[in-house]
């Protein structure tokens, strides 16, 4: 599976990097035909009193379909692992349909 991945608005470490890899790279034990994940992590605003509010966007590629879960939480951490839960449960009911 290839990743993509784009900061918009947002500077990542490579710690930020190796997350991401290991978050997507992980839903292929629940669905082995992925074809390639864009992943777009971005600081949604800067006016927030609290600290910046970070959103993930991955677009999965399946075969004849593109599944697609978000997140905005304050940490990438966290976002990532909200989009990984969403896409397990969007594999494993795109599996079923096949």
């Amino acid at each position: 599976m290839q990743i993509n991945i784009k900061a918009t608005n947002a500077k990542l470490t490579p710690q930020s990097h190796e997350i991401i890899n290991d978050k997507i790279g992980s839903l292929s034990k629940y669905f082995d035909n992925i074809i390639s994940a864009d992943v777009e992590v971005g600081i949604n605003s800067w006016h927030h009193n609290k600290g910046n509010i970070y959103k993930v966007v991955v677009n999965l590629s399946v075969p004849k379909k593109i599944l697609r879960a978000s997140a905005e939480t304050s940490d990438i951490v966290k976002s990532m692992n909200q989009v990984k839960d969403k896409l397990k449960i969007e594999l494993v009911k795109y599996k079923e349909r096949r």
